[in-house]
């Protein structure tokens, strides 16, 4: 059976290995990505001025307006990332993707932020997000410049084959007997040895190390990058709790101090959080309501609330909110907290850190223990 487990473990290393290395690596760089575009582009995300604790911002549609004039005629903002922070700039977006693109610099006619002062409605900075550099390792991450319908598929399929990869793994890792001489060698990397054997040794104990938080990437991965995998688990698992806590809801009345109800709800509920981290907004049709998306905590996405209110008379429609969710949709709002590392903080962020770095080796020791075998094998052939 072990035999079994070495060949997958071997062909699909072999199969995904650049895809792997590439990934690793990548998410390595992305797990501390919001600490550092701070550092590099200050003047972007930070107001060139203080203001004091009891300025208001200027009105939301003053601002889109504002970053509108700063964009070409056929760009568009779709979204609004507000920081309520007295030092910190409010993000305009304006995207447009072509999700048929074979290659990334097909993949978005225009990709734009536009970084405004919201008190003084100066533009700051505006930023070509196509070419940014963490933006590009983004997109290396998630489908290695070849355009969502491809090289989305390449990713996701090289996640649920890495998942294999470190399940047979742990197969091969497993000691036939549990003694301590066979314990210390599959736990402990031997000092002093000679190359083929210190390879071997950074393979497998430091493969067994990382094992965890590799099937947390894998799982999360795979979250990302097939819906209908996200889907599977949020409706079954919300299922279990489907009849509870079902009440008829009376939101409170949003009062209307303009003649524009995307200003009114943002006031609203920018009173209702005063202290949260982040509001992102997505503009919409018409049609559809305003929706306001509320991040309470800092770098996690998993804590919030979301505000839908209608567009015609400014009242909420529904809240949804973390503390509520389901247990299907309570694991899959976890999913970008813990596939980036920020679930836990500081503390996790470095363990996804090692582990990514850790992940990208892998495939390197592997092929140069599979590289020693096959000589080893052919000098045996010869004789």
């Amino acid at each position: 059976m072990k035999n079994l487990f070495l060949w997958f473990h071997k062909w699909l290393g072999l199969v995904t290995g650049i895809v792997i290395i590439t990934v690793s690596f990548t998410g390595s760089i992305y797990v501390f990505q919001d600490e550092l575009k701070l550092l590099a582009y200050p003047e972007k995300y930070f107001l060139e001025t203080t203001v004091s604790k009891n300025t208001s911002p200027l009105r939301l549609s003053q601002l889109i307006e504002i970053a509108q004039k700063s964009l070409s005629k056929n760009e568009k903002v779709s979204r609004v990332d507000i920081h309520p922070q007295k030092n910190r700039t409010w993000v305009f977006r304006a995207v447009e993707s072509n999700e048929d693109a074979l290659f990334y610099w097909d993949s978005f006619i225009y990709h734009k932020r536009v970084f405004i002062n919201p008190y003084t409605g100066k533009v700051q900075a505006k930023e070509n997000s196509k070419t940014e550099f963490f933006n590009v390792v983004l997109q290396i991450h998630m489908n290695l410049l070849l355009g969502k319908k491809y090289g989305h598929a390449i990713i996701g399929f090289s996640t649920l084959f890495f998942g294999i990869i470190s399940l047979t793994g742990l197969v091969l890792w497993w000691p036939k007997k549990w003694k301590k001489s066979n314990l210390k060698q599959s736990l402990l990397i031997k000092r002093g040895s000679k190359f083929k054997r210190l390879n071997y040794d950074l393979h497998n104990v430091l493969g067994f190390y990382a094992l965890p938080v590799a099937v947390v990437f894998c799982f999360t991965g795979l979250v990302f990058s097939f819906p209908w995998f996200k889907n599977l688990i949020s409706e079954n698992f919300d299922s279990l709790n489907a009849n509870k806590n079902k009440k008829i809801i009376y939101y409170k009345n949003v009062p209307q101090f303009s003649n524009n109800s995307l200003n009114n709800s943002l006031t609203y509920v920018l009173k209702e959080h005063p202290t949260a981290n982040q509001l992102s907004i997505r503009l919409q049709a018409k049609e559809k309501p305003h929706n306001i998306q509320v991040r309470l905590l800092k770098n996690k996405t998993s804590v919030f609330y979301w505000y839908y209110f209608n567009q015609e008379n400014g009242q909420i429609e529904n809240i949804k909110s973390s503390n509520k969710l389901g247990l299907g949709s309570k694991i899959t709002s976890l999913n970008y907290d813990l596939h980036t590392g920020t679930i836990g903080g500081l503390t996790t962020k470095m363990i996804a850190l090692l582990a990514s770095l850790i992940c990208a080796s892998l495939p390197i020791t592997g092929f140069i223990i599979w590289l020693n075998k096959s000589k080893k094998t052919r000098k045996r052939n010869l004789k």
